[in-house]
C-alpha cells in the first residue's frame, strides 16, 4: 500500500506547480486545480494505470480531465510522472508550447481537446464503450468533472448512458468545491443532493472528503471493485486548497496568485517528488473483428433510389469489408438507414438514442483507439451538438458524420425537421468536408472515401428518391464534381448539389428549348470544392446560378463565391436558395415556394444573360 505521506506531499507539490505554472503565464486556473490536487495524487500514485512511455499501448487507462480549465493540474500530474519536465511546465500557455491554456492532443497521452464543459464525460461515455464492446479490454476510464458542469445537460446525457449501458469500466470524480467562475454553484456543497441525483440515474454513488487521502484510496478501490454500474466519486473540496488568500474565496477564478512565492511558502516550498505510475498488466492485444470480401453496393442508371437509403447500403458493405468500421445513431436508424448496419453488424452498432451530444462525444471517444466511427441522424439535429464537433476538431478527431432529411425536400414534416443550416455549420468547422450526393452510386462512393479522411466529415442525404445519373464506375470523390451537360456554346453555368441538381438539369432543358445552351454542374463535393471545374466554367460561360435547398447563407453559392474569388474575370452569379421560413407541404410546392425548382431556375438564368447582355451595350 502506498504511503498516505508521500500522497500528501505530492498533492502539494501538485499544487505548488499548478501556481507556479499560472504564476509564470501570468493567467490561467490554478485555484481550480489546488481543489482537486489530493484527488490525482491518489489516483496518480496506486490507481491509475497508464504506460506514460507507451501512450499508444491498448491496455493504458485513460484519464479525461473533463473541467479542462484546470490545466494546470494536469500538466503538474505529467511532470510529477515523468511526461515533462520542470522547464516545460513553465512554458505553460506560451506561444509555441504544446501545455496550452486547455488540455488537447499536442500533448500525450491527452485523448482529447477539454475545456468547453460538458464534454469530457461524455467523451469518457465512448471510450468506456470502446473498452467493453470494441476493443473487450479491461481498462479503465477515468473523468475528473468540475461541480459547475454539472448543469450541462450533455452530462446527464452522460448519466443515462452509462448506467444503461452498465459501464462498471468508468468512474466519474467530481471536484465539489462549491464555486464557479461568478458565483456559488446551484447545489453548493450539497453533497446529499448531488449523491440523490446520481443514484437515480443508476450509478453507484460515493460521497467523500477530497481532501482525505485515505478517504480517496478507499472510495477508488470501491469504484473499480463496483460491477454492473459506473460510480461516481463526488468529493468535498475547497477551491484554492491551501492558500488563506483564495481557498474557498470568490472571485479568484481563472486568475494566477497575486503573491506566488508566498503562497509557495505557505503549500510548504517546492518538491521534487516523481510517481511511479502502475502499468497495465501483460494481456491480450485488442479484439478486432474479421473482415470479408465485398464490394460497395451500385445501382442502375434510372434508377429511383434514396442517398438515405445508399448511405445505409453503403456503410453495411463497408464494414464487411473493414474491421475497424462502427455505427452510431441517434434513434432514427430507420430514417437514417443505419438499422441496415444495426442488422448486419449489430457487435459494432450503438444505439445512442435522443441524445446528439452524447452521439457524436462517443464517436470521438471511440475513434481514440482508432476505430472508425459514422455516427448518423436528422440533419436539423446535428445542430444540437455543434459544440461536440466543434471541439471535436479541437481534439484532431476523425469522425464521419450524416445528416438525413435534407433541406425543404423533406415536404410535410415542416420546417423543424429540415435541415437549412447545416452546410454552413459544418464548413465553417476547421478542416471539415462537406458532401452531398445527388445519387445512390455517387453517396457508396463518398460513404468509402469518407473511411479514410483525416477530421470531420459530414455526408448530408435525402429523404426522398432522386433518379441515378451517375455510372457506378465514375471517379467520385471528395473534392471533385459531375458536369452533367457542356458544350462549346455554353452561355450560363448551373451549379447544384443533392435534390436541385434533377431541378437544374430540367432548367437546362427548358433554356436549351429557348435557344440558350446552359452547363449544369453537380457540386457533390462542396468542401473542399472542385474549384478547377469551376473555373474552367468561369471562363467558358458567361455566368452563375447556384441553386441550393438551403438558407442563402454560408452554403453552396457562398462556397461557389469563394472558389472564384480570386478568378481574374469573375463571373456575374445568381444565389437561389431558400431565402423564407418554409411551411408544411409537398416537396415539389416547396421547391417551388422556395425560388429553387427549374422554374426559378430558368427564370434567374435568362434574367442573368439579359443583365449581362444590357451591361455589353
Amino acid at each position: 500500500m502506498s504511503d498516505p505521506a508521500f500522497r500528501r506531499e505530492l498533492a502539494q507539490q501538485l499544487r505548488v506547480d499548478s501556481v507556479r505554472a499560472a504564476g509564470t503565464a501570468g493567467s490561467g486556473h490554478p485555484t481550480s486545480s489546488m481543489s482537486a490536487a489530493d484527488l490525482m495524487a491518489v489516483l496518480l500514485d496506486g490507481h491509475l494505470e497508464l504506460d506514460f512511455q507507451a501512450p499508444e499501448d491498448g491496455r493504458n487507462d485513460h484519464l479525461i480531465f473533463s473541467k479542462g480549465h484546470a490545466s494546470p493540474l494536469y500538466y503538474a500530474m505529467l511532470k510529477a510522472a515523468g511526461v515533462i519536465g520542470d522547464e516545460e511546465l513553465l512554458t505553460y500557455r506560451k506561444f509555441g508550447s504544446r501545455l496550452e491554456g486547455h488540455p488537447t492532443p499536442r500533448i500525450p497521452p491527452t485523448d482529447v481537446a477539454t475545456g468547453s464543459l460538458g464534454q469530457g464525460l461524455p467523451v469518457a461515455v465512448g471510450l468506456a464503450l470502446a473498452a467493453r464492446r470494441l476493443d473487450r479490454l479491461p481498462y479503465r476510464v477515468w473523468a475528473v468533472c468540475g461541480d459547475s458542469e454539472l448543469a450541462e445537460g450533455s452530462i446527464w446525457e452522460a448519466f443515462q448512458h452509462a448506467a444503461w449501458e452498465e459501464l462498471d469500466n468508468l468512474t466519474a470524480i467530481v471536484d465539489v468545491n462549491r464555486l464557479g467562475q461568478s458565483r456559488e454553484t446551484m447545489l453548493g456543497w450539497d453533497m446529499d443532493g448531488y449523491a440523490e441525483r446520481a443514484r437515480a440515474f443508476g450509478w453507484h454513488a460515493i460521497v467523500l472528503d477530497g481532501h482525505d487521502v485515505d478517504a480517496i484510496d478507499s472510495a477508488l478501490a470501491e469504484a473499480a471493485a463496483t460491477t454492473g454500474r459506473p460510480t461516481v466519486l463526488l468529493a468535498r473540496t475547497r477551491k484554492g486548497r491551501g492558500v488563506a488568500a483564495v481557498e474557498d474565496q470568490t472571485g479568484k477564478h481563472g486568475k494566477p496568485l497575486e503573491d506566488t512565492d508566498s503562497a509557495i511558502a505557505e503549500l510548504g516550498g517546492q518538491r521534487d517528488l516523481t510517481v511511479r505510475v502502475a502499468t497495465p498488466a501483460d494481456g491480450p492485444a485488442a479484439h478486432r473483428f474479421p473482415a470479408g470480401d465485398g464490394e460497395l453496393p451500385s445501382w442502375p442508371a434510372g434508377e429511383q433510389v434514396a442517398t438515405r437509403e445508399a448511405y445505409g447500403a453503403a456503410l453495411t458493405a463497408l464494414a464487411t469489408m473493414r474491421a475497424d468500421v462502427v455505427a452510431l445513431d441517434g434513434e432514427v436508424s430507420n430514417s437514417t438507414r443505419s438499422e441496415l448496419f444495426a442488422q448486419a453488424h449489430p457487435d459494432r452498432y450503438f444505439e445512442m438514442f435522443i441524445a446528439e451530444q452524447q452521439m457524436i462525444a462517443a464517436a470521438v471517444g471511440m475513434q481514440v483507439r482508432g476505430w472508425v466511427p459514422f455516427a448518423s441522424t436528422f440533419g436539423a439535429f446535428l445542430t444540437r451538438a455543434y459544440d461536440f464537433i466543434r471541439m471535436a476538431a479541437v481534439s484532431r478527431a476523425d469522425i464521419r458524420l450524416c445528416g438525413s432529411h435534407a433541406g425543404v425536400a423533406i415536404g410535410e414534416d415542416g420546417p423543424s425537421q429540415m435541415a437549412l443550416e447545416d452546410v454552413a455549420a459544418l464548413r465553417a468547422v476547421h478542416g471539415s468536408t462537406v458532401l452531398h450526393p445527388s445519387d445512390a452510386n455517387q453517396t457508396a462512393r463518398l460513404v468509402a472515401e469518407m473511411a479514410d479522411r483525416r477530421g470531420i466529415s459530414y455526408l448530408r442525404t435525402l429523404r426522398g428518391k432522386t433518379t441515378v445519373r451517375t455510372h457506378p464506375d465514375e471517379d467520385v470523390r471528395i473534392g471533385g464534381s459531375r458536369v452533367l451537360r457542356a458544350g462549346d456554346g455554353d452561355e450560363v453555368t448551373l451549379v447544384a448539389c443533392g435534390m436541385t441538381v434533377a431541378e437544374a438539369d430540367k432548367a437546362a432543358d427548358a433554356l436549351d428549348a429557348r435557344g440558350v445552351r446552359a452547363r449544369v454542374i453537380d457540386c457533390y463535393s462542396i468542401e473542399p470544392i472542385d474549384a478547377d471545374t469551376l473555373a474552367t466554367a468561369a471562363r467558358e460561360t458567361g455566368g452563375f446560378v447556384t441553386v441550393e435547398d438551403h438558407w442563402p447563407e454560408g452554403g453552396l453559392g457562398d462556397a461557389v463565391l469563394s472558389a472564384l474569388a480570386r478568378h481574374p474575370s469573375r463571373p456575374a452569379l445568381r444565389k437561389l436558395a431558400v431565402a423564407d421560413m418554409p411551411i408544411s407541404g409537398t416537396p415539389a410546392e416547396l421547391l417551388h415556394a422556395a425560388g429553387i425548382d427549374a422554374e426559378a431556375i430558368a427564370a434567374a438564368a435568362l434574367d442573368l444573360i439579359d443583365d449581362r447582355a444590357e451591361a455589353v451595350v
